[in-house]
């Protein structure tokens, strides 16, 4: 008896219907670079022969980032700003294309992570993050986009999160900004897909990557103290995939122009728990971290 073999859901949205991207010569922006998945990215495109225009508030650390990849022989800028300011985003892309001449590829990687139930988390604090996380992604892809037009091939890359699927309590903010990240990226893929632009969109949901996004971040200011302390270190735990392992995958996704990239086997397990229960996946969740965060003691 003939059977049929069933294909899972993301083969089918990542079936590619265009070409490869090519990395050889291209010009990609990197927000983020300093370290973490950004500067991962950076260093992988660089081997790929692809040039680079690189951004983080960090300018040391940046310049280091810049060095490594210059090594491969492509050529690099840095770009020190803070990511929040408007002004400073609006000004990048002639800086950019007066470097470069062209852009073709831009990596939304820059973020921050800020602990607190809804109810602890000031709408002051969850400004500061948003500006991050959610607003500046929103302005580099209008300040990028008329370059973006200009190339026959392009591709928008915005980095989401595991936290993009699934909200866990103590995560309000940060949670709201990776779900506005994913909305965001589905409307302006869809819009310029309806427009016949030749600039994909490619969103990306990291779980459990070893950065210093957990060491960072920031808590609560109305958190108790004996609450931050337990909480303090409790996420970072389970971060344990390296950077550079993720790096290649996303770039990897990206030439084969995926709209969709779940990256580090802890991120996969969260995307189907939440597939199969999509209102009571927290429960499961819950105690498979708890199990983690002792057996890790």
């Amino acid at each position: 008896m003939h059977q049929t073999r069933s294909v899972p859901s993301d083969t089918l949205t990542n079936m590619p219907s265009q070409p490869k991207l090519s990395f050889k010569d291209a010009v990609a922006v990197v927000t983020g670079a300093a370290g973490g998945i950004g500067g991962a990215i950076a260093l992988n495109l660089a081997r790929r022969g692809c040039h680079l225009a690189l951004s983080d508030l960090k300018a040391e650390p940046l310049a280091q980032t810049a060095a490594a990849a210059r090594a491969s022989g492509v050529q690099v800028s840095e770009h020190p700003f803070d990511i929040a300011d408007p002004k400073a985003i609006a000004a990048l892309p002639e800086a950019v294309q007066t470097r470069h001449g062209r852009v073709t590829l831009l990596f939304n990687c820059a973020g921050v992570a800020l602990g607190g139930t809804f109810q602890q988390v000031t709408l002051e604090e969850f400004d500061w993050l948003f500006q991050i996380n959610f607003w500046s992604i929103a302005r580099m892809m209008k300040a990028f986009l008329p370059l973006l037009e200009r190339e026959p091939e392009a591709q928008i890359v915005n980095i989401s999160s595991i936290f993009g699927l699934v909200g866990p309590p103590g995560q309000s903010a940060y949670s709201a900004s990776k779900f506005a990240v994913r909305g965001l990226s589905e409307v302006v893929r869809h819009e310029l897909d309806l427009a016949g632009k030749h600039i994909g969109v490619t969103i990306v949901y990291p779980g459990g990557v070893r950065t210093g996004i957990a060491k960072n971040a920031r808590l609560a200011a109305a958190m108790p103290k004996e609450e931050a302390d337990r909480m303090d270190g409790r996420w970072e735990k389970l971060l344990r995939t390296p950077p550079e392992s993720v790096a290649e995958t996303i770039v990897v996704g990206v030439e084969r122009r995926e709209k969709r990239i779940v990256c580090a086997a802890s991120a996969r397990r969260v995307d189907l728990i939440q597939r199969l229960l999509p209102v009571g996946y927290w429960n499961l969740m819950r105690k498979q971290i708890q199990s983690k965060g002792k057996s890790n003691n």
